[in-house]
């Protein structure tokens, strides 16, 4: 995504050639720190679980400054604490999604917050007009929540586009964010409180960079919750020399293409049995042949272009022309070709259709289509009528107000990788619990290549107790599936069970 912005330039008249300078008085004066924003504070109950929960929800913008104290961009962020309790004490989960360039208004309205957007039982989009409903899985009986957008997303804001570069990447983001956490903590007299992250997709690079960065500036989290993780860029990365994400797909692969029955019969009723089958040919007899290269011989070749045909669903043929290596947009393509379909990027269960039969990629990410319009319209109803914040800008759900993002000085090419702020963080604070929750059929951020990931970031076997995983029967937002949804409930409440001392 990028913005193409283009900047008039303020002339001063009367600044003739050999003209001294003129007083002071006469230059253009510094623009003037923008109001400060009330938020909107409401009061709410709902009934959870044979309880009333009564909860505050605050909505509103919090300034991020430069040294020098000037305001440089708002975040917007929705706030829910309940009623009645010791704020001190309580604990406090700071939740965002990622993109880069999405508004949270995917955790906040599908995962933890206190309402939800209404879909079908196995998150599929059901009939507009969409519906919100009291959300029976929100962890708000647990934590105090703080759902924050990026700058750039939601009605989050740089005061120019010029200052909004400065937070369009790796580094300036996770600083805001971190900015954002202390200030919050500092306004709300929460610094006693035991504090969590949760983040999603790229939110997940994002804490795990925070997670370094908070310890450094003195803030120790009890625990970090990642939801479809990506840490370490080249795991995912399809680019020419770097085999790694061609073996690390392999299994969302061959999980995708079991749900759609295109696998022998043997392969498709035991998705525990058939990933575990796949991850150990992966990384033994592909790996081999990959780093082979062109010294693999007939025979092996031959081997892996039948193993892949058998995992994937693919014709033979086409993984020889694919000279063994079957990257993400040729898969979605491909397998289900045959039926004039494509697959979901986000979700590999749901489908689509290209404009051409022909095409070697996808039109558009059907999984992605079928949730975005559901939280869009709900969320904009929501912000207005119950949460009572009035803001006509654009809130941008998923790209549009951002420029390119910044993943290093070498780009994607040289892949932006935050797993050794993690590493840190667990090393600097003993207690930090980490939970990894992931999707059998998202091929955004595949499994396997989170698994990588922290079996290869160094960690002592004391970090490694303190790491849990959950594997759920779902995509890239795993909770818009109603079973996983309750499994991802039941075990983010065990990390806060774990983490927090009574």
């Amino acid at each position: 995504m990028s913005l193409k912005l283009s900047f008039g330039l303020l002339l001063m008249a009367g600044m003739a050639l050999g003209q001294a300078t003129p007083p002071a008085e006469a230059h253009a004066k510094e623009p003037a720190e923008p109001p400060v924003e009330q938020p909107a504070v409401t009061q709410h109950k709902m009934k959870l679980r044979g309880k009333v929960l009564a909860y505050t929800a605050t909505a509103g913008m919090l300034p991020i400054k430069n040294d020098q104290g000037k305001t440089e961009a708002h975040m917007f962020y929705v706030a829910y604490t309940v009623d009645q309790t010791a704020p001190g004490k309580r604990p406090l989960t700071f939740a965002f999604n990622g993109g880069p360039g999405s508004a949270t208004i995917w955790l906040h309205m599908g995962c933890f917050g206190p309402k939800r957007v209404k879909m079908l039982p196995n998150g599929f989009m059901p009939p507009p007009p969409f519906e919100l409903e009291d959300n029976q899985d929100t962890i708000l009986d647990r934590t105090d929540l703080v759902f924050v957008d990026a700058i750039g997303t939601g009605y989050s804001r740089a005061l120019t586009p010029e200052l909004g570069k400065k937070f369009w990447g790796v580094s300036g983001d996770i600083a805001a964010f971190g900015e954002f956490i202390r200030l919050y903590l500092q306004k709300n007299s929460r610094w006693t409180s035991p504090v969590y992250l949760a983040g999603e997709s790229y939110g997940t690079t994002r804490a795990a960079g925070l997670s370094g960065y908070l310890v450094d500036h003195g803030i120790a989290l009890n625990g970090i919750v990642l939801i479809s993780t990506v840490l370490n860029f080249q795991t995912l990365g399809f680019t020419k020399g770097n085999d790694l994400p061609y073996i690390l797909y392999l299994p969302t692969y061959a999980l995708t293409a079991a749900y759609h029955k295109r696998l022998a019969p043997e392969l498709q009723n035991d998705p525990e049995a058939l990933r575990k089958e796949v991850e150990q040919w992966a990384t033994t007899e592909y790996t081999q042949a990959l780093q082979a290269g062109d010294a693999l011989s007939p025979a092996a070749r031959q081997s892996v272009v039948d193993h892949l045909a058998r995992y994937t669903g693919l014709s033979k043929p086409f993984i020889e022309r694919s000279n063994l290596r079957v990257d993400l947009s040729h898969f979605d393509a491909e397998l289900l070709r045959d039926e004039g379909k494509t697959v979901g990027r986000l979700d590999g269960r749901f489908t689509g259709t290209n404009e051409s039969g022909t095409q070697q990629s996808t039109d558009f990410d059907p999984s992605e289509s079928a949730i975005r319009p559901p939280y869009t319209s709900v969320f904009g109803d929501y912000v207005r009528q119950e949460l009572k914040y009035n803001n006509d800008n654009v809130y941008y759900v998923l790209g549009g107000g951002i420029g390119q993002w910044d993943y290093g000085l070498s780009g994607w090419a040289g892949f932006a990788d935050t797993s050794e702020a993690m590493r840190h963080a667990f090393a600097k604070n003993p207690f930090m619990q980490v939970y990894v929750a992931e999707g059998y059929y998202d091929a955004a951020t595949p499994y396997f290549a989170a698994e990588y990931t922290f079996g290869h970031m160094g960690l002592t076997a004391d970090e490694h107790k303190n790491l849990t995983r959950g594997l759920y029967s779902a995509g890239h937002m795993v909770y818009i599936d109603g079973a996983s949804m309750d499994k991802l409930h039941a075990d983010v409440d065990s990390l806060f069970e774990r983490t927090i001392i009574k």
